[in-house]
């Protein structure tokens, strides 16, 4: 008995890793093929018949959207905010950051807010260089909005999950709660029921 429950803790514990890993790994190939898009929809070159001056200027470019009325404004940004927002759950995914405690969390925020930053200036310093496209720092407002957005929204929930796939498994490793079987009656309770008792 004591075998059995010792192998099941054991698979268990050996199982949690493996799931991590898979995890990180399918982290990883998600994040390759996110960014290969990112560049491609960022730095190909655009054959227009003339590009718009940089805008350097916070919060200019988003006012110039808003112009175009509600639903080109709301594509416009949410354009903005959606090109760089799966790096939100991706990097604490890669980073292996899911399981960490709530203090952990708000440092895995900055980091991922931290890099979200470096991603997007990175793309607009390379947009810099091709033709058809222009500066533009309300990009780098919004795509850094964007992937703290998806992260606030999703991966407190997957560390919800995973700590409870955790707790269950940890669990079901300790083996079933053991039962105590009943008691009959005694013996001696008949005897002692006639006895005649003063109160």
């Amino acid at each position: 008995m004591q075998r059995l429950e010792a192998g099941g803790s054991a698979a268990t514990a050996t199982t949690a890793p493996v799931l991590r890993y898979r995890l990180r790994l399918a982290g990883w190939i998600l994040l390759a093929a996110h960014l290969l898009l990112v560049g491609w929809l960022t730095l190909r070159p655009l054959d227009v018949p003339w590009a718009a001056a940089a805008n350097l200027t916070p919060l200019e470019g988003i006012k110039a959207d808003l112009a175009w009325g509600p639903l080109g404004a709301a594509r416009r940004i949410g354009e903005g905010l959606a090109l760089l927002a799966p790096l939100g759950v991706l990097l604490p995914v890669v980073g292996g950051r899911l399981a960490s405690s709530s203090p952990a969390a708000w440092s895995s925020l900055a980091r991922t807010a931290a890099a979200a930053v470096l991603f997007s200036v990175s793309i607009e310093m390379l947009q810099s260089a091709i033709p058809g496209r222009v500066v533009d720092v309300d990009s780098v407002l919004l795509s850094t909005a964007g992937v703290v957005l998806a992260h606030v929204a999703v991966v407190p929930a997957l560390r919800a999950r995973l700590r409870r796939s955790q707790r269950l498994s940890q669990r079901r490793s300790q083996g079933p709660t053991p039962r105590i079987t009943r008691v009959g009656v005694g013996p001696w309770t008949e005897v002692l029921s006639a006895v005649p008792r003063e109160y």
